[in-house]
């Protein structure tokens, strides 16, 4: 989904590949081959797309979790994570705007504006924010 922000920053966002399972010494000698119905693919492609991950990612960890139960948890927690990375991404583009207008005016006029740190402290919290939500994706990918 190229195109701009929202927000109308400009920033141009680039659609990224499902994400591969890592690389292991040897290589996978074992295959396993499944067939599925065209409903059952028109699914495993759609939450494969969700969650950003390739389909045989997505059976493979589907498979490896512990259960069904399990696996909708995970489910669940990425969800929410997502949803809160879409949060803080707003919220960041936002405050970029604000940098920009502080600045043009403290270039325009020579003069600190008020509002510069107030504006500052709110980057430097929504940056530990992002901190968190990252650590949070780390610790549920384990």
């Amino acid at each position: 989904m190229a195109g701009t922000s929202p927000e109308g920053m400009g920033a141009v966002t680039v659609p990224r590949a499902p994400r591969r399972r890592t690389r292991v010494e040897g290589g996978r000698r074992h295959r396993h081959e499944v067939k599925v119905t065209p409903e059952e693919e028109g699914q495993l492609l759609a939450k494969a797309l969700r969650y950003g991950v390739s389909v045989p990612k997505l059976l493979i960890d589907s498979a490896l979790a512990d259960g069904a139960v399990s696996a909708s948890a995970n489910a669940s927690v990425r969800e929410e994570l997502l949803v809160e990375l879409f949060r803080a991404h707003r919220l960041l583009a936002g405050i970029a705007n604000n940098v920009n207008q502080i600045a043009r005016a403290t270039n325009a006029t020579g003069q600190v504006q008020d509002e510069t740190s107030a504006t500052l402290a709110a980057v430097r919290r929504t940056a530990e924010r992002i901190d968190a939500l990252v650590d949070e994706v780390a610790e549920a990918r384990r």
